[in-house]
């Protein structure tokens, strides 16, 4: 079970990912970009801290778990924001919902004339202590992009490579007040880290979950519905599947957008590229799982050299949807 928060302030900036080398077709945009970082980024930094404690390792490889992204105000870490989830709407004055029919086809609680006219959301995140309560306490993301030009110098003389001489970095900027958040069953001490794969420097601080309501949500079974709140990495070493590979999930319904490409190293060993179903998928079953997210097999989940659920990947908590009916024992 999670534990610990750990938190994390970047001194400076953070990069999303290396862009592509600069050419004509490739000016403007943020390519490549991905951050928040992912929790395999702070497994990383569990191991790195305890290079050539083997005992340690050892316990760490066969027990830690860690998850997120998710992010928090400086002094009210506890209550972290985490992703909302799909078949909540909502916008800066209006909210809207997805709901399902009697047919346990999806439809938008509201009606519109137009397409056009529809409701989009404005707000992608909400705290951890209003989920399941009403309207959200949300909010959008803190961090700022900005695109950095990095020269790629010759050796010997201050000019450029005649080939490949630019490329583009993602930088990050985290306002003060904001930090990043994770969870994790294991401990790590408090100080300064190298954080990513660009090496840049982080302050770690690790917190206990102090808020009775947050550990009560994390193991609380699932019944007919619930929604991620990390990429979802279901199925074999080699397929990427939207669903886990057992009978309960047959004839589930899924609302999701398009998926997100996932891939992490072990033991400096780059995996292989997958997709990732993105946080804020709703499913909906036909009958109640009564699991919690820690009680899942480990078969569900991707298990190329390191189990994809010791990275927290398809952490879900259960939710209310509008027009699921009661299960009365047939499918």
């Amino acid at each position: 079970m999670f534990r610990y928060l750990i938190i994390i302030r970047p001194l400076g900036f953070l990069y999303g990912s290396s862009g592509a080398f600069l050419s004509p077709e490739n000016l403007v945009g943020r390519s490549g970009e991905k951050f928040p970082p992912s929790a395999a980024t702070l497994s990383g930094v569990f191991f790195s801290a305890n290079w050539g404690k083997e005992e340690i390792r050892e316990e760490l490889k066969e027990h830690l778990y860690t998850a997120g992204p998710f992010w928090a105000k400086s002094q009210h870490e506890q209550d972290f924001y985490v992703p909302i989830p799909w078949h909540k709407i909502i916008a800066e004055q209006e909210t809207d919902e997805w709901v399902l029919d009697k047919q346990r086809n999806w439809q938008r609680q509201r009606t519109y004339k137009e397409d056009e006219d529809k409701l989009e959301p404005t707000f992608t995140w909400q705290t951890i202590s209003s989920w399941n309560h009403g309207k959200p306490q949300c909010a959008k993301h803190p961090w700022e992009y900005t695109s950095i030009l990095h020269p790629r110098m010759q050796d010997n003389h201050r000019q450029t490579l005649s080939k490949d001489g630019l490329f583009l970095e993602n930088a990050v900027a985290m306002p003060e007040d904001y930090c990043l958040v994770y969870l994790s069953t294991h401990e790590l001490p408090n100080g300064w880290y190298r954080f990513g794969g660009e090496k840049h420097i982080v302050e770690i601080e690790t917190k206990e979950i102090k808020k009775p309501q947050t550990l009560k949500l994390l193991k609380k079974e699932i019944q007919q519905a619930f929604a991620l709140i990390t990429p979802g990495l279901w199925g074999s070493n080699r397929l990427s599947y939207r669903l886990p590979q057992h009978p309960e999930f047959i004839n589930a319904k899924l609302l999701t957008d398009k998926p997100i490409p996932s891939r992490y190293s072990a033991g400096g060993k780059l995996g292989r590229g997958r997709y990732a179903v993105p946080p804020g998928s709703v499913y909906v079953l036909e009958k109640p799982l009564n699991l919690s997210w820690f009680d899942f097999p480990n078969t569900w989940f991707s298990q190329e050299g390191y189990s994809s659920k010791k990275l927290g990947c398809g952490l879900c908590l259960p939710i209310e949807i509008k027009g699921l009916p009661t299960y009365q024992g047939v499918a």
